[in-house]
């Protein structure tokens, strides 16, 4: 029997029932991880007996009893590497869990390996790791997205059954989009930051990759939720949201922005969102076109706070206190200067430049406190879009995976694929990707359903609806 085709509910039913054991999942995940991901790279880091003992000891009555999950090399898991895929952080190992690591261990989980990523998760391609480019399991010629890749092509490579990872502009729900599986991106606050390396405080948060909207409801239940330890967590009940599934749409208006169909999108990705969209008209919704007109300002608008924000972030990366530090340096600005050149890889040097000129003397004003005027400007329009309709259409990127090194001469263009996705993170909703449909070269197509703050439940009732009338979610890769 493969374990590993199997969703978490179907698992689920084989560990509670005696059908299957922990330590029999786990064995025939780390099969499957040894025969693919020598071509995927997906993982950084795995300890497959640490797994095996966490399997062996793993209460199969609890909601993810004996479930493995791959975390992102960015999240602390105590005593297991955390290097944020940056020399910079070469060979230190957590102390701590982060909160929602907790919550999987008492939700019965079984932690299980370090996924690739962007350095830092500065990246749209997963080509800025410093330990090497993670691949499309659906082209090994091509990038499974960013910056969260490695979760990505780990769960649609069906080399985990779920994992989690962080969206700072679009760093789940766009990577989700390229390799086939469920990215969600939740309300900022929704869920802890606690023990996440930040990048983008403002902006960062902590999502799961899963093959069904299912499976990603019921993730979300579990990690979401208030820390004091956070102060940017919110203080409010969470939903059952696996109970929000399988209501259907009718009934529901659901929003098309227009600014979303622009020129220069795939015709092949413009025409699967159109079709997802006549879907969800024949089951009920009512579809209606609304404006998002400050949409067009959110990718400089992000680069300049995200850029900011980092620049004082990474700022601890120093060398003094853990990590990588420069050998015989002359003196200490020697030690500070070189350790830094040495560790940080160059897309993680520009952004950290930029950030830096923005929050200058003299330029504070002029860029990062207007940038953050039309932050606002961003939010008041979903917000008066949402008084219009109960969540929004879109694609969720405006292409399929490109190839590898394609862009890695362009930042710019790699910047621009994270174009449907960067507005969501500046206003603080939520947004799941789902599978809608494949190129005619077989590369998947995403479709982004965004929810207003606290919109989870109908976001992901929305998904749900399209995800059982369409076969795509069903579609496997053919690594």
């Amino acid at each position: 029997m493969d374990l590993t085709s199997l969703t978490i509910p179907e698992l689920r039913r084989k560990l509670s029932t005696g059908a299957a054991r922990p330590r029999e999942v786990v064995d025939q995940l780390a099969a499957r991880i040894a025969a693919v991901d020598p071509k995927l790279k997906a993982y950084l880091h795995l300890d497959a007996e640490k797994a095996r003992a966490a399997a062996d000891s793993a209460d199969t009555t609890l909601p993810l009893g004996g479930v493995p999950i791959a975390i992102k090399d960015v999240i602390n898991v105590q005593g297991d590497p955390c290097t944020c895929a940056s020399k910079i952080l070469q060979g230190y190992v957590a102390p701590y869990d982060a909160t929602v690591i907790t919550k999987l261990r008492e939700a019965g989980a079984v932690l299980f390996g370090r996924t690739n990523m962007d350095e830092f998760a500065m990246g749209s391609s997963t080509e800025n790791s410093s330990w090497g480019a993670t691949r499309n399991p659906w082209d090994l010629d091509r990038i499974p997205g960013g910056s969260s890749g490695g979760s990505a092509a780990a769960v649609g490579g069906h080399e985990a059954f779920a994992a989690l990872g962080t969206d700072t502009g679009g760093s789940i729900r766009q990577p989700a989009a390229l390799c086939s599986c469920v990215g969600v991106k939740p309300t900022y606050g929704r869920v802890s930051r606690y023990g996440l390396v930040a990048f983008a405080s403002s902006l960062d948060q902590i999502g799961a990759f899963t093959r069904t909207v299912e499976e990603s409801a019921l993730l979300l239940e579990i990690i979401a939720g208030h820390d004091p330890r956070d102060n940017t967590s919110i203080d409010r009940p969470v939903p059952k949201y696996t109970q929000s599934l399988g209501q259907g749409v009718k009934g529901l208006k659901l929003g098309v922005p227009k600014e979303y169909f622009i020129e220069g999108i795939d015709p092949e990705i413009e025409k699967s969102v159109r079709a997802a969209i006549d879907e969800y008209r024949s089951q009920g919704a009512e579809i209606v076109e609304v404006s998002l007109p400050h949409t067009k300002y959110a990718v400089a608008v992000y680069y300049i706070i995200a850029t900011a924000e980092c620049s004082a972030n990474l700022a601890r990366f120093d060398g003094v206190r853990y990590g990588k530090r420069a050998q015989h340096p002359k003196d200490i600005l020697d030690m500070y200067g070189r350790t830094r050149a040495e560790g940080f890889g160059a897309e993680v040097k520009r952004r950290i430049i930029l950030g830096t000129y923005v929050l200058s003397s003299g330029y504070y004003d002029a860029y990062y406190n207007r940038a953050q005027k039309v932050r606002q400007m961003i939010a008041e329009d979903f917000r008066l879009a949402f008084e219009q309709c109960d969540a929004l259409l879109t694609p969720t990127s405006p292409t399929a995976a490109f190839r590898l090194g394609e862009r890695t001469q362009d930042p710019l263009q790699m910047y621009l694929a994270d174009i449907f996705t960067i507005a969501v993170n500046l206003a603080g909703i939520c947004g799941v990707s789902i599978p809608c449909g494949f190129t005619s070269g077989k590369l998947p197509i995403g479709l982004q359903i965004i929810g207003p703050k606290w919109g989870e439940e109908t976001m992901f009732r929305v998904a749900h609806a399209f995800e059982q009338a369409t076969p795509w979610h069903k579609e496997k890769p053919p690594i």
